[in-house]
């Protein structure tokens, strides 16, 4: 696997490329300033970009502005946002340009060396790898009750597969129901969970994080 880093810590930078080279993966570039993410993108063509949060010059939100640039411009590139912090406006609209080959994770709560590599290969390939942290407090300030506990139990089924990235065929040929069910199904958990069509907001985003945070 080939990666791009932007962290602009040196320690963190040198950290992350040796620990990925010992997996047998490739740093081909590490870079300190936002800026350059898509130039750098464009120049080595990674399978995943690692970024960080909090970038020169004012160290508040470059880096992740950064990503849901490139994610917006390049939706197919796998974003891996290693971060301190949640930045939770530019985090939502991140998530609702699309969850498959994306991942938040906060740097403090990564325990495990061989759990992170894996989460990075996930997101490489097309999943999703979000810190259940970073779920809560992007729902926090709107939870007012639980919705989803209104669910059926197919229809939590169906949102389940959701959470794993699985398109309305791959969850039909899972549940070995019709498309048409699981559109309908779909359907009603939008509406049991309140989520209107809107052009800046992605209900099958907002469905997942409200069924993640609820785990």
């Amino acid at each position: 696997m080939r990666i791009l880093i932007a962290e602009d810590s040196v320690l963190l930078r040198e950290g992350l490329t040796r620990l990925l080279g010992e997996y047998g993966h490739e740093v081909v570039a590490a870079e300190g300033d936002a800026s350059r993410l898509l130039a750098m993108v464009s120049e080595h063509e990674p399978d995943l970009v690692i970024v960080d949060v909090r970038m020169p010059p004012t160290h508040t939100d470059e880096g992740l502005r950064a990503a849901v640039e490139l994610r917006g411009l390049r939706p197919t590139t796998p974003v891996l946002v290693l971060s301190q912090y949640v930045e939770e406006s530019y985090a939502t609209d991140l998530l609702a340009l699309g969850t498959e080959g994306l991942g938040y994770l906060l740097k403090e709560r990564v325990a495990d060396v061989r759990e992170f590599v894996d989460a990075a290969c996930r997101v490489a390939e097309g999943g999703t790898a979000l810190d259940p942290e970073v779920v809560a407090q992007l729902l926090a300030r709107n939870r007012r009750r639980d919705p989803v506990d209104s669910l059926t139990p197919r229809e939590r089924e169906v949102l389940a597969l959701m959470a794993q990235g699985l398109s309305n065929s791959a969850i039909a040929e899972s549940l070995v129901v019709s498309a048409g069910a699981v559109e309908k199904h779909i359907s009603s958990i939008f509406s049991k969970l309140d989520l209107v069509p809107s052009e800046h907001e992605h209900r099958r985003v907002l469905a997942v994080l409200r069924y993640v945070a609820g785990i």
